[in-house]
């Protein structure tokens, strides 16, 4: 701790954000908590409205490296990248956004009974690690051929199979590839350095960004249902309603009934609009909800 600092004072966050695919939706997401961001002439260093942080933006791959090494506090980095590096980091929240799955893929002429041969083959893929723990664990003998990109071109010619990313499928497809296994899921989180969230000043910095951020993809789930409701329907509705923890119930003007608020998971909607009406609900109002803080 600097002998400047009385114990328990705020400290500098130093925040990594994601270059590349990743940056616009976690960018998404710190503006809708309210976090809006002004850049430098490079675009490199942009300044958060959110006092307590110094940010950089560096490659997701960058971002788990210096994480690990303790120079970044905390940073947003795909789960695949950080298995890959071995990085010894703390989940603070899963985004949920860029979801993607590692697979192993090939020519449907490779495999035999859906899977690779019962002998050697190659393998190419930008994740060296997690193919040599993939193939120990299911077996395999192999030989890994390091990709810089584009792996999904190397089948047949310069490898008998990849492992890679992929969101939908359609990019191993177009290239006559089939998926015949799955290593592990991903998507962006933010990590922490363990040592920033010892320091008594940075943690609760640290602790108010993951609350802003949840608040936002938690209203993303949900949103603002409103309706009238008579005395007499008032009970079937309610037991009914998916709220968070009660709903907010207020008479209507002239003894006329209720009005009932919740906030209600936004995938269940389609189906309990027509509960809700069978049960006596009327005058039903959907609204989009920006933040839920608990």
């Amino acid at each position: 701790m600097s002998p400047d600092r009385e114990p328990g004072a705020a400290s500098i966050v130093h925040l990594a954000l994601p270059k590349g695919r990743m940056q616009e939706n976690v960018l998404q997401l710190l503006h809708d908590a309210g976090i809006h961001l002004t850049f430098d002439r490079r675009g490199y260093r942009p300044v958060l409205s959110l006092p307590g942080f110094e940010a950089k933006l560096l490659k997701p791959q960058n971002i788990v490296e210096m994480l690990h090494a303790g120079s970044r506090d905390i940073g947003f980095a795909g789960a695949d990248w950080v298995a890959e590096k071995n990085a010894e980091l703390v989940e603070l929240l899963d985004t949920g956004l860029d979801p993607v799955r590692i697979v192993a893929a090939a020519a449907s002429g490779f495999l035999e009974g859906g899977r690779p041969p019962a002998r050697p083959f190659v393998v190419a893929t930008e994740y060296e690690r997690l193919t040599a723990h993939w193939l120990a664990e299911r077996g395999f003998e192999a030989r890994i051929v390091r990709s810089y990109g584009a792996t999904e071109v190397f089948p047949p010619e310069d490898a008998d199979c990849i492992v890679d990313n992929t969101a939908t499928g359609a990019t191993l497809k177009a290239n006559g590839l089939e998926i015949f296994d799955e290593l592990m899921r991903s998507s962006t989180r933010l990590y922490a350095h363990p040592r920033a969230l010892e320091d008594p000043g940075k943690r609760p910095v640290i602790e108010h960004f993951v609350l802003l951020l949840r608040s936002v993809l938690e209203a993303r789930k949900r949103v603002m249902l409103e309706l009238n409701v008579s005395r007499e329907d008032l009970e079937r509705v309610i037991e009914v309603l998916p709220c968070m923890r009660e709903p907010t119930i207020a008479p209507l003007h002239h003894d006329a009934g209720f009005a009932v608020k919740a906030a209600v998971p936004r995938d269940q909607l389609p189906q309990l609009i027509r509960i809700l009406k069978e049960r006596g609900g009327t005058d039903i109002l959907v609204s989009q909800l920006a933040q839920i803080v608990p």
